[in-house]
């Protein structure tokens, strides 16, 4: 998939345990012009996608909210990235993330920290949000950046809806975010080619 804009090469990878997770990644893809990777069931992913993760300008995790951290699968594909680490693969690449829970707050938080830290251990560039809170008393569960994140886009769906009832906004700040992280990773794509 190419975003129009850009010929960034990004890639979401993500876990999704009952497809909420994998709603926003796409959201999220669309908007970067990424390509999807998921992780299973068992926390693995084909082994080709470790080529397209190295060969990526920009990686951005995803993962729901379990137990107020990201899904065990998600931390099994965390510790197998140690063998990129290791050798330094994703030193310099743009990151970001987002993440779902069934709670408003759902210690949502602490996954999106888990993220940035996981990137900035592998020498990466954190992108934040740019889209204030909707945080009036007229807010509806379809504003933008109703969760009021700023590390990433967090979303929040009752534990009895189904992926096709999550909150439109939620989606569309999570769209808007991988457009956000391309249009990033393009100005440092275009800073470094000027530089050489």
């Amino acid at each position: 998939m190419t975003h129009p804009l850009n010929t960034i090469n990004a890639v979401v990878i993500y876990h999704s345990g009952y497809g909420h997770t994998e709603r926003m990644a796409a959201a999220v893809a669309k908007g970067a012009g990424a390509t999807l990777i998921a992780i299973d069931s068992e926390g693995n992913i084909p082994e080709n996608a470790w080529a397209t993760l190295r060969e990526a300008a920009v990686i951005l995790f995803g993962s729901p909210t379990y137990m107020g951290g990201p899904s065990w699968q998600f931390k099994k594909f965390a510790d197998a990235s140690s063998k990129p680490w290791f050798k330094g693969e994703w030193n310099n690449k743009i990151f970001g993330g987002f993440t779902n829970s069934a709670s408003i707050n759902g210690d949502k938080l602490n996954t999106l920290a888990y993220f940035f830290l996981l990137a900035g251990q592998h020498g990466g560039i954190w992108v934040n949000m740019d889209i204030k809170s909707s945080n009036t008393k007229a807010s509806q569960r379809d504003d933008l950046n109703r969760m009021g994140s700023n590390i990433g886009p967090m979303a929040q769906t009752p534990a009895d809806a189904s992926p096709e009832e999550m909150s439109s906004g939620d989606l569309e700040t999570a769209r808007l975010y991988g457009a956000r992280v391309a249009k990033i990773a393009a100005q440092f794509s275009s800073v470094n080619a000027s530089a050489r």
